[in-house]
């Protein structure tokens, strides 16, 4: 390994959806600053979720320029820049790297009516071309959804709406690999952010490629996406001159490819063994974990796809809304930006949530809320479900309320843990030989994102789940940790098995047997009303 500088550094982006954060970690994960600036999110009827990428940029700059100017660390001892971006998005750009409109992000669905074009055929499973997924299944370890919220989904919505952009567009990138091209000039896409595409042939871990059958199948050239693919650990180039002098970094600074958010967050979340798993709660949530080989449960809409760790799987999933519930109360309800309120500050509305949820008895009084709020991906792929509040009434109170968002949340990420630990439950009984067949598969979470930082929060995913929850320090941190951790190795400073050691854990929550009775009952319902309601919603929201 590497020694050169004792005292090594490396500045992190963590590119999240909110905005996206600077941050400069040692070699070694420890974070020594950090600066935030939020990012609009443009949201249009018909589907439409959009963001400029002037305003990732703008603040990106900002941002790093804050945390170098700070001198925390001397300019010199920073080593590396590497990037963490949210995934599943598009950036058309022309030629000469610009963007042509706005990025399309994750949460946009205005492509669905072109991907139930492409699965149009006499046999179908669940609306998708029998033939078709299997194809992509085999060969890219899971295809596009239906929801229209993948990336091909983006670009045959271009394709067909904005056919000028389409032609004009030079590459297709995710944001990811957009940031990579403004850090340095190089287009490049790294194995794990094409992998949304669901073109690449991933069969082989150490030998992905481009697949030309599936190329074929949905009519969109090689060309129009980056030729140069690399691991999350490869050197992409030098830093480009112009942000170098704005933010005041050195000119032979390198940077790394990086990956997107999911990599990131596994990564720095401290759960790089196989089997070892975590849990994000930011605006979304996942439940991920590195395993040895390809899988795909096209049906709950989970697949292991390649890793930012070279060689290795990363089993991949996301449902939409997590803490996203709580900005949502905040922004559109309790402090809405309307007239009226126009003047109004907003506290820290997230310190209050907690105080108010401790004194509420678990179950909230029977009270259950749905955190569908712009559909979910897994591990149903239903984009017409919709949120709700079930069993209100005038003995509820807004602590109630509260209370029934954060279990509502964690109910969510039950209904997923279930089928992640089934994905996975007979490679780990080959490996522990010893195991029962009722013994549970993933007995420790670590967990990170906004939501790690509840305590309240931790605890009622711990009594919900079943299972010992560890809250990594500095939770919201964890991206860009985990975007340091991956330079750090590419460049030589650390390797892949020194990371578990450098995680500290802040506390670690028990589940409370007390709680077992009414939670285990109010998941069944919570199931129970997806199960109900799904046609309904269904209807309306067609």
């Amino acid at each position: 390994m590497s020694t050169s500088k004792k005292n090594a550094y490396i500045l992190a982006i963590d590119h999240g959806t909110g905005g996206p954060k600077a941050a400069i970690v040692s070699t070694h994960g420890e974070v020594i600053d950090w600066a935030f600036e939020e990012v609009a999110l443009h949201v249009m009827k018909g589907g439409g979720v959009e963001q400029d990428p002037d305003e990732w940029w703008k603040a990106i700059l900002k941002t790093c320029k804050k945390v170098i100017d700070s001198g925390k660390v001397p300019v010199e001892d920073i080593v590396g820049v590497c990037n963490s971006s949210q995934w599943s998005g598009t950036v058309a750009i022309d030629k000469e790297g610009n963007h042509l409109m706005n990025s399309i992000i994750w949460m946009d669905t205005r492509g669905a009516p072109y991907m139930k074009k492409i699965h149009k055929s006499l046999i179908q499973v669940s609306g998708y071309s029998l033939r078709k997924i299997l194809k992509w299944v085999k060969i890219t370890g899971a295809g596009p959804t239906l929801s229209g919220k993948d990336p091909l989904g983006h670009i045959l919505l271009i394709k067909n709406e904005f056919p000028d952009i389409y032609e004009k567009t030079y590459k297709f990138l995710e944001p990811q690999d957009y940031i990579n091209l403004k850090l340095t000039g190089q287009i490049a896409a790294s194995y794990a952010s094409i992998q949304m595409h669901s073109m690449t042939d991933i069969r082989d871990v150490n030998n992905i490629h481009y697949s030309n059958k599936i190329m074929k199948m949905v009519k969109v050239p090689q060309d129009k996406f980056p030729s140069d693919l690399k691991w999350s650990t490869d050197v992409l180039g030098p830093v480009k001159k112009e942000f170098a002098d704005i933010v005041g970094l050195g000119k032979d600074t390198k940077v790394i490819m990086g990956a997107p958010d999911l990599h990131a967050a596994t990564i720095g979340s401290g759960a790089v063994r196989d089997y070892e798993g975590h849990i994000y709660i930011g605006t979304s949530d996942w439940l991920l974990c590195h395993v040895p080989y390809k899988k795909t449960d096209i049906f709950h809409s989970m697949a292991s796809f390649p890793s930012a760790i070279p060689g290795k799987y990363l089993l991949v999933n996301e449902q939409e809304i997590a803490g996203g519930t709580l900005s949502f109360l905040r922004d559109k309800i309790l402090y809405h930006k309307d007239e009226l309120l126009k003047e109004e500050q907003v506290p820290d509305v997230y310190k209050i949530f907690d105080k108010i949820v401790e004194n509420v008895p678990a179950g909230a009084n029977n009270l259950i809320y749905t955190p569908w709020l712009i559909g979910e991906r897994a591990p149903v792929d239903d984009h017409t479900i919709r949120g709700g509040i079930y069993n209100l009434s005038l003995e509820m109170t807004r602590e109630h309320l509260i209370r029934a968002m954060f279990e509502g949340v964690a109910y969510n990420v039950r209904w997923l843990l279930f089928y992640v630990e089934k994905f996975i439950k007979k490679w780990v009984m080959k490996e522990r030989p010893g195991m029962k067949k009722g013994a549970i598969v993933m007995p420790e979470l670590n967990m990170i994102g906004g939501g790690a930082s509840s305590n309240v929060w931790c605890q009622i995913f711990a009594d919900v789940l079943n299972r010992t929850i560890k809250q990594v320090k500095d939770p919201i941190q964890a991206n860009a940790r985990g975007a340091a951790f991956m330079a750090s190795v590419g460049l030589g400073y650390i390797e892949w098995d020194h990371i578990q050691k450098y995680i500290e854990i802040s506390n670690v929550f028990k589940p409370n047997p007390e709680n077992r009775e009414i939670y285990d009952k109010l998941y069944k319902e919570f199931l129970n009303i997806y199960k109900i309601t799904s046609k309904l919603y269904r209807r309306l929201n067609k």
